[in-house]
């Protein structure tokens, strides 16, 4: 119930999803596989796109900070050069002054100082004649100007920082002339504002520029002196404290993270530079030192990139759209390959399910598709011959091509299930085939099968044509396996079973020719009846295999069951446990029948038989437990029993002073145990018994059922002493070829022979013939089933050495045996017996 109520569960949980989404099939792992490599190339390319506008964007702004940089070079040239040519200009009004007046006094010089500067807008002009002192239009730059000089090294521009303001310094050298005799330097002061800076901004969208100054020994954050951003540039001054942009690494433009937005900065060392302050004119030397002055461009890398913005969702956008296309193309082209490859699966699973009838078939152009549908057409194909093969070994026999065991009980199974009339079930076995098949070989064995199969099946057609209820032939025979054949007969009964029976046993007393050869068959038959016997095929089967085992053992011909036959049913399972428990508990007797010489007249020995003295039960005869025992092989405990009491009781017939040899009948499972002679040996040594005292009887189907195991445990029971006997001598059809090997002293005619030989002509010539034959070949002979005076005095004349039967005495105690005998050994003295 747990299974059945898991699987639909299982099935609804695997109709949630689509198959192509489905990674155990073959569209869900394809679409997964094209997806998973689509993402991955989208993903790369969007990402070194991404890479790549950020590289471009960055390269526009460097180059933008470039640009801008060169064109601050090129503006504060202009503004030198401007500066130079004023100066010049200034210059000639000075040599022309100094020509108009040759003693041009120093204030003189200083108003046109003063007035050029103004002109100018200038913060300061300072001239420097070369054979004096320096006068300014500012005084301070007056004093400040020889230092500075030496300080700036003698270049033409300079930039200076003077009041916390930067300045462009534009020095101008003069040499006399031929006009006039001025020589000495000019120079120039302008300031720069942020006017500068601000063009700079507009033409080259520079988001921000500023000037940072800082002296070497400070390590406090650089001074902002020049800016377009004034809050920025006092950011920018804090995030680049410990930067020394004199440093080639420093110089490159890099970014920076300031006020929550992405800066791409660029810093331009500017020329050597002086810081002055207004205390210079007091002590210049000390007050003056060299700066460090940057000129910072700045743009925003987050404007930059926003352009980009656009395109990237462009991308990213067609990226989706691809994906989208890509994904319905996979899950068609996966539907495409595996739509085939399916159908394909659906015949795999018919041919899985036993279908070997429907092609496969696929209609597929993949050429790879196309050969597997060709591939699991010719395993349909090679499969389907291989079942039909199997089937024909599996339910038919390929020699006699009748039903085998399989398929006999298969449909006797489904008979018994579909109906409930009667049927009878025969089951019959072949005699001596062994030997047959041993002799003239496989060959001819096979061939000997063969014909036995014609002719049951010639019967059983010739009953069904004569029969009102004609079943089909298929039913009625198969053979088993082996020499082993069944015969199953719709609607008969008892009697009806029986006469089919006799009618097999007679057509097999018929001779079978094999080419050169005849040869003589016999069969045992066993017969059960449904619904008496079984109600289940196996167990009618069972049922009938029993009987005509019994029906081998006892050469009945043919035995119908009897449930004494099973040794499987609770009586007989109970009748084992109560024989085990009977030879436990010496619940067993023998008993002794007498046996006559005809030569003394005198009892000289007896055959051992066993008896059953059950508690609750009383006598049992032995017919009810010796054929079980048999079957059931619990008759070497028996034998074993017997042997052990018959030794015993020969042991007390010598003390007491008689001569009596016990015969035992020894079983065919006893004749094939090659441990019987050491088990005899123990039990002579047990019982201080000798060999001579007993003597053991082998019947003729012990000996055929193996004739080399039976030849080799007789040899060993005479080298042992003792003497051997064979048992219902007449009844088989073998025994003559191994008599010559056996080392028997003693021939036991079958009292079917001796019953009727009074007034059968036919028995008194078989029994006659057997007893000169036995002479002639050393043997004596014992003849059993006396019950007439007429029959002992036929047996007198002829010869015969021992008889045995009612009439000389029945079987009784062996205690009661050995005390007759000990009072008269004499045959009439045992004769009231």
């Amino acid at each position: 119930m747990h299974g059945q109520a898991e699987e639909p569960l299982n099935q609804s949980a695997k109709r949630r999803w689509p198959t192509f989404l489905d990674v155990r099939r073959l569209q869900g792992r394809m679409v997964l596989l094209f997806l998973a490599l689509l993402v991955l190339v989208q993903g790369v390319s969007q990402y070194r796109t991404q890479v790549e506008l950020r590289a471009n964007a960055l390269r526009a702004v460097d180059e933008n900070l470039r640009n801008a940089q060169a064109f601050m070079h090129r503006l504060l040239q202009q503004r030198g050069h401007r500066e130079s040519d004023a100066l010049a200009a200034l210059a000639r009004e000075l040599a022309q002054a100094q020509l108009n007046t040759p003693s041009l006094a120093p204030e003189a010089l200083g108003t046109m100082l003063r007035e050029h500067a103004a002109a100018r807008r200038l913060s300061a002009v300072v001239w420097w004649p070369a054979d004096g002192l320096p006068i300014a239009s500012d005084a301070s730059w007056a004093v400040a100007a020889p230092v500075l000089w030496r300080h700036t090294q003698g270049s033409d521009q300079a930039l200076l920082l003077w009041r916390g303001k930067p300045h462009l310094l534009t020095v101008k050298r003069i040499a006399p002339g031929e006009q006039h005799r001025l020589s000495g330097r000019l120079a120039a002061l302008q300031v720069l504002d942020d006017q500068e800076l601000l063009e700079i901004k507009r033409l080259l969208n520079v988001d921000a520029l500023m000037m940072l100054a800082a002296a070497p020994t400070d390590r406090s954050a650089p001074k902002v002196v020049l800016s377009v951003e004034a809050e920025f540039a006092q950011a920018l001054a804090k995030a680049v404290a410990s930067t020394n942009p004199s440093d080639t690494a420093a110089a490159m433009a890099r970014s920076l993270r300031l006020d929550g937005q992405h800066w791409r900065v660029r810093p331009e060392a500017m020329p050597v530079a002086a810081l002055l302050d207004e205390s210079a004119t007091a002590a210049p030397r000390a007050h003056l030192q060299t700066a460090l002055l940057v000129l910072w461009f700045c743009a925003s890398e987050d404007e930059a990139l926003a352009h980009f913005k656009p395109l990237q969702r462009q991308m990213l956008l067609l990226g989706l759209v691809a994906l989208a296309v890509f994904m319905l193309g996979s899950i068609w082209t996966a539907r495409w390959l595996s739509q085939p490859i399916a159908k394909l699966a659906r015949s795999v699973e018919r041919l899985g399910a036993g279908d070997y009838d429907s092609p496969v078939r696929t209609a597929s152009t993949l050429r790879e598709v196309s050969d597997l549908a060709d591939a699991f057409e010719e395993m349909r194909n090679s499969v389907r011959q291989r079942e039909e093969q199997v089937q024909r070994l599996a339910y038919w026999d390929e020699l006699t091509l009748l039903p085998n065991r399989g398929q006999f009980t298969s449909r006797l199974r489904q008979r018994l299930q579909t109906s409930p009339a009667p049927l009878a079930l025969l089951t019959l076995n072949l005699d001596r085939f062994k030997p047959v098949n041993d002799a003239l070989g496989r060959e001819l064995g096979d061939k000997l099968l063969q014909q036995v199969a014609l002719r049951l099946r010639s019967l059983v057609e010739t009953l069904g044509k004569a029969s009102e209820q004609r079943p089909a032939p298929e039913h009625l025979v198969a053979r088993l396996g082996g020499d082993e054949f069944a015969v199953w007969l719709e609607g008969a009964h008892e009697a009806q079973a029986v006469a089919l029976a006799q009618r097999i046993l007679q057509d097999l007393e018929h001779p079978i020719r094999l080419g050169a050869q005849t040869v003589d068959l016999g069969a045992g038959i066993g017969i059960a009846m449904y619904p008496e016997h079984a109600r289940d095929a196996l167990d009618l089967i069972t049922a009938a295999e029993r009987a005509m085992e019994m029906a081998k053992r006892r050469q009945a011909g043919a035995l119908v069951f009897l449930p004494s036959m099973d040794v499987r049913s609770p009586a007989s399972l109970g009748l084992l446990s109560e024989l085990r428990q009977a030879v436990q508990h010496d619940e067993l007797r023998l008993y002794l029948q007498p046996k006559l010489d005809l030569l003394t007249g005198r009892i000289d020995a007896a055959e051992g038989l066993v008896r059953w003295q059950h508690p609750h039960r009383g006598m049992v005869p032995p017919g009810l437990f010796i054929p079980f025992a048999e079957q059931t092989g619990f008759v070497r405990q028996l034998t074993g029993w017997v042997l052990g009491e018959a030794a015993r009781q020969a042991v007390q017939a010598r003390r007491a002073g008689l001569s009596l040899r016990i015969s035992v009948n020894l079983s065919a499972r006893d004749l094939l145990d090659a441990d019987l002679p050491t088990k005899l040996a123990g039990i002579l040594q047990r019982e201080q018994a000798t060999a001579d005292m007993l003597c053991l009887e082998i019947t003729e189907s012990a000996i055929m059922d193996d004739p080399p195991q039976a030849l080799a445990t007789a040899k060993a029971l005479n080298a042992q002493g003792f003497k051997l006997s064979i048992d219902d001598f007449g009844t088989g059809y073998s025994s003559l070829a191994y008599l010559k090997q056996l080392p028997v002293q003693e021939l036991k005619i079958d009292q079917g022979f001796v019953f009727g030989m009074v007034n059968d002509e036919g028995d008194r010539q078989i029994v006659r013939s057997t007893i000169d034959l036995a002479h002639n070949l050393g043997l004596s002979v014992v003849a059993e089933g006396i019950e007439t005076a007429a029959a002992l005095a036929l047996l007198k004349g002829w010869g015969c050495d021992q008889a045995q039967g009612y009439f000389i005495g029945k079987p009784i105690p062996a205690d009661q045996l050995l005390a007759r005998l000990a009072l008269n050994p004499a045959f009439e003295a045992a004769a009231p017996a």
